[in-house]
């Protein structure tokens, strides 16, 4: 078993009603890589600048990460700062520098290619097929992006999606990328794309998975502390494809149950900034939280 996750890694600065933190670990491929490493190993491949902390290097490599695919560069790790209102699912971008991550080529290491499961976070659609090309034959892949390369991408990341097995986007996404407001008939036109599944996060309000004749719906895991919602997204993508990769068949109650975990680890991540709660949470905390998810949702 082998996961391969290409994107960001970053350093960001937030604040929410409940705190403020500066320069804190950050980025898609980073939330992904530490959610899915509970389930097993993973292969990064990103890019940080000369300025970026060791200590961080060495928290992913102590969580199971191979950073082979973590790039060095002179020139400064890439940064976002924003905040969050009181309704935490829309963050508010304050500023974006790109810095070394404006010229993010990704060269998948050899040993990397064979990987079985591939997850390309939300970076370039160009980038994304440049990745696909480079792999020789996953089991399963899955494509992240947001509202920017939705705009001004339009034609790349439909190529993009045509040619992965699962497309995972937010609701807002959704209805852009398929001119629909209601997330069903949005979803269903996003299959007509090609992946053979499309998993739509609704933030507090949980997610929805559409296949090729199935339907899977699950509410969010209810919480009473919400510090820190970045990440939340890739953190489910992480707790997903990982718990997945534990199922070779991937049958339909594999793929379903791995919603959940998926689910599991986004509730953990934010309860605190940054990955800061993953960094003491335990495999034995993930089995109790998916088992209480079960209890309050099945009747």
């Amino acid at each position: 078993m082998s996961i391969l996750v290409v994107g960001s890694v970053a350093l960001d600065s937030v604040r929410t009603p409940f705190g403020e933190v500066e320069e804190v670990l950050g980025g898609s491929a980073m939330f992904f890589s530490v959610a899915a490493s509970f389930f097993g190993g993973v292969r990064l491949v990103a890019v940080v600048g000369e300025d970026f902390p060791g200590t961080h290097v060495e928290f992913l490599r102590s969580r199971n990460v191979d950073v082979g695919g973590l790039k060095r560069l002179p020139g400064r790790t890439f940064r976002w700062k924003g905040f969050y209102d009181y309704d935490l699912n829309e963050a508010h971008t304050l500023d974006t520098r790109l810095n070394v991550f404006e010229e993010f080529d990704p060269d998948i290491p050899e040993e990397y290619r064979d990987s079985e499961y591939v997850f390309l976070a939300n970076i370039d659609p160009e980038l994304q097929l440049k990745v696909l090309e480079q792999v020789r034959s996953p089991r399963l892949t899955i494509c992240d992006t947001m509202n920017y390369w939705i705009e001004n991408k339009r034609r790349e990341l439909i190529e993009t999606i045509s040619r992965v097995d699962c497309l995972l986007v937010n609701d807002s996404e959704a209805r852009e990328l398929a001119h629909e407001s209601n997330l069903i008939t949005a979803g269903r036109k996003l299959l007509e794309m090609g992946p053979h599944r499309v998993i739509i996060k609704k933030g507090e309000h949980g997610v929805i998975m559409l296949g090729r004749g199935t339907f899977f719906s699950l509410p969010a895991y209810p919480l009473e502390t919400v510090f820190d919602p970045t990440g939340a997204g890739d953190s489910f993508g992480g707790g997903f494809l990982g718990s997945l990769s534990r199922y070779p068949g991937m049958g339909e109650e594999d793929i379903r149950r791995s919603v959940v975990y998926g689910s599991v680890m986004a509730s953990y991540v934010v309860e605190s900034f940054s990955c800061n709660r993953l960094r003491d949470l335990t495999p034995e905390e993930v089995e109790e939280r998916y088992k209480m998810f079960t209890d309050i949702t099945c009747f």
